[in-house]
């Protein structure tokens, strides 16, 4: 009997086939433990996961595409490339269904401490301990690129750098150019602001 050629499409549907079955994930029991999920919650995600991304991990692109769809009205590109960063936590430049698990774990129903520990991640973009200005200015600017037309003041580059003035200026507790993890801390533990905004996870994520 001659053997059936494989059409191309039938060929990259195996393809994905296998990657699902070589993707495991660390077992249910293991992320229960390691994030404020249960186990059933966990079981839920994962079918969306997958259903979503079929391979069992999110590339760059991918993720920049889901933000797209959520900030319509602007270019979110560069925030959502900035929020990957910090989810791939181990830089392989993928983010797996364990590390998209523990992040959400730790923005939903981490303590104040866990979330705005993992804001400073995000503000601290080389990840050398310590935010500076140009990192400061390199968020809000694309906080500002991503909410388009709905910013209030409209943007514009004196906007941007008044905003980043301002807000070093309040977290550089000791004038030395830099802001550490502990005067993150502090001062967003000082601001009720920041403590709301964390309490209702109003963080543009």
């Amino acid at each position: 009997m001659p053997r059936r050629f494989r059409s191309r499409r039938e060929q990259e549907t195996e393809e994905v086939e296998l990657q699902v079955v070589r993707y495991k994930p660390e077992g249910i029991d293991a992320l229960v433990k390691a994030t404020k999920f249960t186990k059933k919650e966990i079981q839920l995600m994962y079918r969306g996961f997958k259903q979503e991304c079929p391979t069992g991990i999110v590339n760059r692109e991918t993720f920049k595409n889901i933000y797209a769809q959520f900030f319509p009205q602007g270019d979110s590109a560069a925030y959502a490339q900035l929020v990957f960063n910090t989810f791939d936590q181990d830089k392989n430049g993928t983010i797996s269904f364990e590390e998209f698990v523990i992040g959400l774990s730790v923005l939903s129903r981490g303590s104040l401490q866990e979330k705005l520990e993992w804001v400073f991640s995000l503000y601290d973009v080389n990840g050398d301990g310590v935010i500076t200005k140009q990192e400061l200015a390199e968020i809000v600017t694309a906080v500002y690129e991503m909410m388009g037309k709905h910013t209030d003041p409209p943007l514009d580059e004196n906007t941007t750098r008044l905003h980043v003035d301002r807000v070093f200026q309040r977290m550089d507790l000791n004038n030395d150019g830099v802001i550490t993890i502990e005067e993150f801390m502090d001062s967003c533990k000082n601001d009720a602001r920041v403590k709301h905004s964390m309490a209702v996870l109003d963080t543009v994520l």
